[in-house]
C-alpha cells in the first residue's frame, strides 16, 4: 500500500519553521480560539518596525521574524517575547547600497527564518543568509554563497536537516538546491536542477520551500521548482527522481500524505497535482484554478486550499474529485492552518474565516484585525501568533467560549476578553 511506502515526518508540534512541523500547517493538540477581534481574545499586540512578510518562528519564549527598511537597504531580524509581547531584539543583519528589486506584492524580507534552541537562521535571498544567537542577538556567521536573480524578490524559506540548512534557489539565471553547514555557514553541497526548463528565463524562477519525507523508509528532500518536482538525498543533494509539469513561480510548499505529494503547478494556470514519489508518476490532476501562493492543507481524506482571489476548495485527497467550492471574498496570500477539525483561512484584508474541515461547507466564524495579513501565523500552545503589516499579536481564548456552535459570517465579534496591551 502507498501508505506503507511514504510517511510525513511530523512529531510533536513545534513552530520552528515556515508553517510549523515540516511545513504542513498542522497544529496538533492546540486548542485555538474560534473568535477574536482587536478587543477580544488578544493577550498582547506589539507594533513591529520595518516591513516583511516572513512568518514568525517560535522557540524558548521567543518569536523571531525578519523585516526591512522601506527602501530595502537595511535588513534586520526581530525577536518578541511570547509571554509579554516585549520587543527583545532588533538586529541589523545586512546593509545594501543597491537593494534588490521586489514586486509590489512581495517584500525584502519574505523568507521565513528557521529556529532551534539557541540559534535562529535568517535568509534574505541573494542578499544573504545568517545565523544569530537567539539569546543575545549576536550574528554568529553570514554567507552570500547562494546567489541568483529573483526578478521579483526572494520567497523560498530555509529548513534544517541535521547539521544542514537547506534552501531552494530558483532564479531566472540559475536554478539549484543547496545546503549550508549550519555551524559555519560554509557550502556543504549544491545540486543544479536537471530538468529541462522553459526558454524564457522569467519562466524558470520559483519560490517554494523544501519538505522532508520518508519514502520506502529513507529520508528524502522534496523540492519544487519551475516545471519539475524533485526528490533528493538531503545529506548529499543526490537526485533520486523528478516528475515534470508546466508551471513556474511556484510558492506553495509540497504537501505530504497517504503516499502522495500534493503540489501547485505555479503561475500560468496553477493546477493541483498528486504525485507518487516511489514511481515519480501522477496519481491525479485537478485542472481547475488552484493556489499559486497559499499552500494547501491535507486533513484526513481531504485536501483544502484557497486561491489568491479567495475561492476556498475541498477535494477528495485520493481522487481529486471536488467536494465543495465556496467564495470567501478578498485576496489571500498566507497559507491556511488546521486545528481540531477547523480550517483557518487568513485574508490579506485582516479577516480570518474559520471553516469546518468537513463536507458540506460550514463557515464557523469571521474574525478581523487591523492591517494586512501576508505572513502565515504560527501556533504556541493554545495561541495563534499572527503577524500583520503593522503588528504581532498573541491571540488566545480569554473569555468563555460562545454557546453557539457556529458564528454567523455577518456577525461582528463584540466585547469580552482582555484588551491588548
Amino acid at each position: 500500500m502507498l501508505t506503507s511506502l511514504f510517511c510525513c515526518l511530523i512529531a510533536a508540534v513545534s513552530w520552528t519553521q515556515f508553517r510549523g512541523p515540516n511545513g504542513q500547517g498542522q497544529t496538533g493538540d492546540a486548542a485555538l480560539p474560534l473568535t477574536w477581534s482587536e478587543q477580544h481574545n488578544v493577550a498582547w499586540k506589539t507594533a513591529l518596525p520595518g516591513k516583511g512578510w516572513s512568518s514568525p518562528v517560535l522557540c524558548d519564549n521567543q518569536a523571531w521574524m525578519t523585516a526591512a527598511s522601506e527602501d530595502g537597504r537595511t535588513l534586520f531580524a526581530l525577536a518578541v517575547a511570547l509571554d509579554t509581547g516585549r520587543l527583545l531584539h532588533n538586529v541589523t543583519v545586512f546593509c545594501r547600497s543597491e537593494p534588490l528589486f521586489v514586486h509590489a506584492k512581495n517584500s525584502y524580507a519574505s523568507p521565513t527564518p528557521v529556529i532551534e534552541p539557541g540559534r535562529v537562521y535568517v535568509n534574505f535571498g541573494a542578499a544573504g543568509t545568517a545565523c544569530l544567537d537567539a539569546i543575545t542577538g549576536a550574528v554568529l556567521w553570514r554567507s552570500q554563497a547562494l546567489q541568483l536573480e529573483h526578478a521579483v524578490g526572494p520567497g523560498s524559506s530555509p529548513i534544517l536537516y541535521r547539521d544542514l540548512l537547506i534552501l531552494n534557489c530558483d532564479g531566472t539565471n540559475t536554478q539549484y538546491v543547496a545546503a549550508l553547514d549550519k555551524r559555519t555557514g560554509q557550502l556543504a553541497w549544491r545540486t543544479p536542477r536537471s530538468g529541462k526548463l522553459n526558454d524564457n528565463p522569467d519562466c524558470r524562477k520559483a519560490f517554494s520551500t523544501c519538505a522532508i519525507a520518508s519514502v520506502r523508509g529513507k529520508d528524502q528532500l522534496i523540492s519544487l521548482g519551475a516545471d519539475w518536482l524533485y526528490g533528493y538525498d538531503p545529506l548529499t543533494g543526490k537526485e533520486f527522481w523528478r516528475c515534470g509539469f508546466k508551471g513556474f513561480s511556484n510558492v506553495p510548499i509540497p504537501i505530504l500524505g497517504d503516499g502522495l505529494i500534493y503540489i501547485s503547478t505555479g503561475f500560468g494556470r496553477p493546477h493541483l497535482w498528486a504525485i507518487r514519489p516511489d514511481t515519480a508518476t501522477v496519481a491525479w490532476k485537478y485542472e481547475k484554478p488552484a493556489p499559486a501562493i497559499p499552500s494547501p492543507l491535507k486533513v484526513g481524506d481531504a485536501v483544502y486550499f484557497v486561491t489568491e482571489s479567495g475561492v476556498a476548495i475541498c477535494l477528495d485527497a485520493r481522487t481529486g474529485a471536488e467536494r465543495w467550492r465556496e467564495v470567501l471574498r478578498g485576496a489571500h496570500a498566507a497559507s491556511p492552518l488546521h486545528n481540531r477539525g477547523r480550517i483557518y483561512f487568513f485574508g490579506e484584508n485582516g479577516r480570518t474565516k474559520v471553516v469546518a474541515a468537513a463536507s458540506p461547507f460550514q463557515l464557523m466564524a469571521t474574525n478581523e484585525l487591523d492591517g494586512m495579513i501576508m505572513a502565515t501565523p504560527a501556533v504556541l500552545d493554545n495561541a495563534l501568533i499572527v503577524r500583520t503589516d503593522k503588528a504581532l499579536y498573541r491571540i488566545e481564548q480569554r473569555s468563555p467560549v460562545p454557546d453557539q456552535r457556529f458564528i454567523d459570517q455577518n456577525t461582528r465579534n463584540r466585547g469580552g476578553g482582555t484588551p491588548a496591551r
